[in-house]
């Protein structure tokens, strides 16, 4: 379309049907006229968004989606304004929700084995948003789509929040006086954003402790995310659920962290639950290196990370 001179617009497009509905606007499902390719159409209402103040986070989205190449990412392909709409034209993915899955197995849960596979993926995806010096803040199997070939795509960055990055490569000490070893351990590669929000937002279940309080949160509460996401995904349920917003929120501050004994799950799982989900976002895990220290963990063993979009 753009190499005959056409500037894409809304009528390029077929509308198939609706896929859902976030909080700055619709996606649809829609056809590019004339090739039979599908994409996912982001539609937010302008009125909608300047009554209730959502501007910024629409713009925040743009950005942040015209900035990702990855393949556990969406691609920005268009964005356009109608009178009344702007519109975010982005990969469709046919699998759907991670959520809906999820709903769908006994006792809505997962075998270790998926759960290891979701996790992973989210891992990586995650740990290139915060190379890029975004930090996620909205991750939750709702968020989470699935390609047609069973990978994952991170969506929706309404909630997200771009900061400074300043990547570096760590040096690990030589060992035996400083002579090269054949076991010496190559250097890492850290990246994660530096600079602290106090914004209130997040879903009420996956929200981390440091944003409850508003003593400031960066990087790591992405990390605390992806120990609830774990816990739900291998339990059935998130762990400080409460009857209320006001009692989760007591719970996520308070509350001691318990596995259910009914339901089997790995010693390395519990404890890398344990270790994301830990109250001081200093000492979480993630904190110091970002994703190396959590693709180091045990319950990760046997995941061949270079070659992960080949499993």
């Amino acid at each position: 379309v753009t190499s005959r001179g056409e500037k894409i617009g809304l009528h390029h497009f077929k509308p198939i049907k609706p896929l859902g509905c976030g909080d700055t606007g619709s996606v649809h499902l829609v056809e590019l006229k004339g090739t039979g390719e599908l994409f996912a159409m982001k539609a937010m209402e302008k009125s909608m968004m300047l009554n209730r103040n959502k501007v910024h986070r629409a713009c925040v989205e743009r950005e942040i989606s015209s900035l990702l190449d990855h393949p556990f990412l969406p691609s920005l392909y268009s964005s356009f304004q109608t009178p009344t709409h702007v519109c975010l034209i982005t990969d469709f993915c046919p699998g759907g929700e991670l959520f809906n899955l999820l709903d769908k197995q006994p006792m809505k849960l997962f075998k270790e084995e998926s759960a290891r596979f979701y996790a992973a993926e989210v891992v990586i995806g995650l740990e290139y948003l915060h190379c890029l010096g975004i930090i996620y803040r909205d991750l939750k199997p709702e968020n989470i789509l699935l390609q047609k070939d069973g990978h994952v795509v991170l969506t929706d960055f309404d909630l997200s929040f771009m900061t400074p990055c300043k990547p570096q490569v760590l040096k690990h000490p030589l060992p035996n006086k400083g002579r090269r070893s054949r076991n010496q351990p190559p250097p890492t590669f850290v990246a994660e954003p530096s600079t602290q929000s106090n914004s209130f937002v997040g879903t009420e279940e996956y929200i981390a402790p440091e944003i409850i309080t508003g003593a400031g949160h960066s990087s790591a509460i992405d990390w605390w995310a992806l120990g609830i996401l774990l816990y739900e995904m291998l339990y059935g349920r998130t762990p400080f659920r409460g009857k209320n917003r006001q009692k989760t929120f007591s719970n996520i501050l308070h509350k001691d962290l318990s596995f259910p004994s009914s339901i089997p799950v790995s010693l390395a799982a519990r404890q890398l639950i344990n270790a994301l989900l830990n109250r001081d976002p200093a000492s979480r895990l993630g904190s110091t290196t970002g994703a190396n220290e959590i693709k180091e963990h045990p319950f990760f063993r046997g995941i061949h990370w270079p070659l992960i979009r080949c499993m």
